[in-house]
């Protein structure tokens, strides 16, 4: 699997996931939510320009570089707030969502963030049940911000509180100080040793591994 940015040439792509990932919704009786149009051009434009829109493809498999799933996310209060997340049905259960969220994880603390967040449905075993086994808690009123109770609003004037939703919040560790590079010691001066000599340079060497 593989997570990098996301490009323009995407965009129409995130929208045909978004679409795709809201049809299980029906099985549930959530058919306004299956219906919901998936985020605007310009507006998924704005996050990839911002460079906070990623993608995850599998080189690998015969849909190449194409998106499987995707994630869009704004620095909230001091977290990286998980905007919206999807992957297409066809490739569940493949970990990219998690996948995904790692990458965030990653990323977050790098920029002074301190925590992932997300609102989701409570009862939807694919939202809140599966952010609770991958280390996501479930907020209290009392320990929402400002920003996240703003979020909230927006939501319920959109008509999602029709079912029941919940903040959740995965805590990070802080990023750690890259470690100095130690100076080298001084040569002692020796005895050339024909094993260690190096090899002429007509001599070929070969290396693999993965990037």
């Amino acid at each position: 699997m593989r997570i990098r940015s996301a490009r323009r040439s995407d965009l129409r792509l995130l929208q045909d996931i978004e679409r795709a990932a809201g049809e299980p919704f029906r099985t549930l009786g959530m058919d306004s939510v299956a219906d919901d149009d998936p985020p605007p051009l310009d507006l998924l434009e704005s996050y990839r320009r911002a460079g906070r829109c990623w993608v995850a493809t599998d080189p690998l498999s015969t849909t190449g570089d194409r998106p499987l799933g995707y994630v869009i996310a704004d620095p909230v209060d001091g977290a990286l707030h998980i905007e919206q997340i999807s992957v297409d049905p066809v490739a569940a259960r493949r970990g990219i969502g998690r996948t995904l969220i790692d990458r965030l994880a990653a990323l977050a603390p790098g920029q002074g963030l301190t925590a992932l967040t997300l609102t989701t449905f409570s009862d939807v075993p694919w939202n809140a049940p599966y952010y609770a086994r991958i280390g996501f808690r479930v907020l209290h009123d009392r320990e929402l911000t400002d920003g996240l109770r703003t979020i909230r609003g927006e939501e319920a004037q959109h008509g999602l509180d029709r079912w029941p939703r919940v903040c959740m919040r995965r805590d990070l560790l802080p990023a750690q100080p890259s470690a100095p590079t130690p100076m080298p010691t001084p040569a002692t001066a020796t005895a050339p040793n024909p094993a260690s000599a190096p090899a002429p340079e007509s001599a070929s060497v070969a290396v693999s591994g993965a990037p």
